[in-house]
């Protein structure tokens, strides 16, 4: 199929495209059509997993065709080992978050589902666009579904415009910087092309100002999308603001824009940059280990649940940005081929695993919210202070859910033990593969962000799994915080949406060989062997 990956970037469009057709007042159809449109990528994403080459390095599904041939911009697309674990992860979690909120969502439904279409298609076109004007074309169009979809079907007492805009200020500022870098690159090499500019043996001809330039544009561009701290700042908010789909697309795909960024632009284009400030002045391992450390201890201070799992995906995509800069570290060192690999491959591993894991549970914090309305796991008083008993100890706002909803407590539970890294669960492998790797190329940094994973088990443990399923429940608790809601363990819709993400915890926890498999061959291209 020498169009597949244009049937797959496009069909979200036509989907859009029939919705607007269809009177608002159909919400059932609207919905029902959503999601049998949101399957045709999916399956289409599941036939191009198998139909991959894995023993050929490089691209493959290529098209290339005129798009604006006076300024050589071509609509040139392929797909690789990096790229189509990341394509299944985006039709995947769309579908899941298309079945969701055809079951919650009551507001504004058409607009809600036409704007998931239209940020599907810019999900789809950056993971496939091989030229730079076509990758910066479909990463805008990701910028405003998202800052709808924040905006308005965000909850009002999370200030949602507030965090809606503040998402669409940070991301626009390093879409400019891009840009710029962009044009530079044109007007120096005379080409958009990406894979023709990894090719060259120094960009900018070695003028060494330009070069840092163009590669920190890039770099500070992906960096705010990762989130990498210090531009972590627009998460917690869009995070605590956003629906419950919107949170998950948000974690699960809108974030490895940023790290896939890195590793098809920052550092095939820009190695020698990238190394220096990894390795010479290691500036990027530095961000990297503030945002693990620094997202983790920032959990143990969160009792809004939401807020505490956007703050972990701070530090579990620091893990991706250690790997990403430990592999820069080692590039042109001879002897250390292996480690690069090996972290690369974990960083590319933890983009799709946490796209897994933290997409599940902001799934479960949604089931949770859509019962009680109520996030925080401590119990406020009317003036919105913490309530403590007499050992001066945080009352917990549930408790003891694990007698009252037994399945979501087991899904909860698994998922939560997959984010911390527990051997057997999906999480453990990309963190391996990472510290493998960056061990072996910078140990004192590897070592140091060892303590990420020990305060990671130290909040999930603690804030999570106490304060919201251990001790006893009490219903006169629960009726006075949630104003008599009825409290239901997981409905048959709410399963279906988790069961896929839970299956491939555990058979990438057990068997992680198919993604590294895909994950090498980009390895493998990237350093030449």
């Amino acid at each position: 199929m020498d169009n597949l990956l244009t049937f797959i970037v496009f069909i979200p469009l036509l989907g859009a495209l029939l919705i607007l057709f269809i009177p608002k007042d159909q919400e059932k159809t609207i919905k029902n059509l959503a999601v049998g449109i949101s399957f045709v990528p999916l399956l289409l994403a599941i036939y191009l997993w198998f139909a991959y080459d894995k023993v050929v390095n490089g691209f493959q599904f290529e098209v290339i065709a005129e798009w604006v041939p006076a300024i050589d911009v071509y609509f040139h697309i392929g797909a690789d080992g990096l790229s189509i674990p990341l394509i299944f992860l985006t039709a995947l979690l769309t579908t899941l978050c298309m079945i969701y909120s055809s079951f919650t969502i009551t507001k504004r439904v058409k607009e809600f589902f036409m704007l998931f279409f239209l940020l599907q298609m810019g999900m789809f076109g950056v993971f496939i666009a091989l030229d730079l004007v076509l990758f910066y074309f479909f990463w805008e169009i990701g910028l405003v579904p998202m800052y709808l979809l924040i905006g308005i079907w965000g909850q009002a007492k999370d200030r949602p415009q507030y965090s809606a805009i503040k998402f669409f200020l940070y991301t626009l500022s390093g879409s400019v910087l891009m840009l710029l870098a962009i044009l530079a690159l044109y007007f120096y090499h005379g080409t958009f092309d990406i894979v023709a500019l990894s090719q060259v043996e120094s960009v900018f001809g070695g003028v060494s100002y330009l070069g840092i330039a163009a590669f920190w544009a890039f770099f500070i561009a992906f960096a705010i999308k990762v989130p990498l701290w210090p531009f972590h700042t627009w998460l917690p908010d869009a995070h605590t603001a956003a629906p419950t789909a919107g949170s998950v697309i948000l974690a699960g795909v809108l974030l490895k824009l940023g790290g896939f960024g890195m590793l098809r632009i920052a550092l095939p284009i820009f190695p020698e940059q990238f190394r220096f400030y990894s390795w010479n002045v290691p500036i990027i391992p530095i961000l990297a280990l503030f945002s693990i450390i620094y997202g983790a201890f920032v959990c143990m201070a969160q009792w809004d649940l939401k807020r505490l799992i956007a703050y972990s995906s701070v530090s579990h995509m620091g893990y991706f940005m250690l790997g990403a800069a430990a592999a820069a570290a080692a590039w042109g060192r001879t002897g250390l081929e292996d480690a690069a690999a090996m972290a690369t491959n974990g960083a590319a591993m933890q983009m799709f695993n946490h796209g897994i894991i933290t997409g599940g549970l902001f799934f479960l914090v949604g089931i949770i919210y859509e019962r009680a309305h109520v996030r925080d796991l401590g119990l406020r008083n009317e003036a919105g202070e913490l309530v403590r008993d007499e050992n001066n100890k945080v009352i917990p706002t549930f408790g003891g859910l694990s007698k009252m909803t037994p399945y979501y407590y087991g899904i909860f539970l698994l998922t939560a033990f997959a984010s911390l890294g527990l051997p057997g669960l999906a999480g453990f492998w990309a963190e391996f593969f990472i510290f493998r790797g960056a061990f072996q190329i910078m140990p004192l940094f590897a070592a140091i962000g060892i303590i990420g994973i020990v305060v990671t088990a130290a909040y999930i443990l603690w804030k999570i799994v106490q304060y919201l399923f251990l001790g006893d429940f009490s219903w006169d608790r629960w009726k006075a915080v949630t104003h008599g809601a009825k409290l239901t363990d997981m409905v048959s819709f709410e399963k279906v949406t988790l069961w896929p993400l839970v299956l491939f915890m555990i058979v990438f926890g057990v068997y992680p060989t198919p993604l590294v498999a895909f994950f090498n061959t980009f390895s493998r291209w990237l350093f030449g062997s």
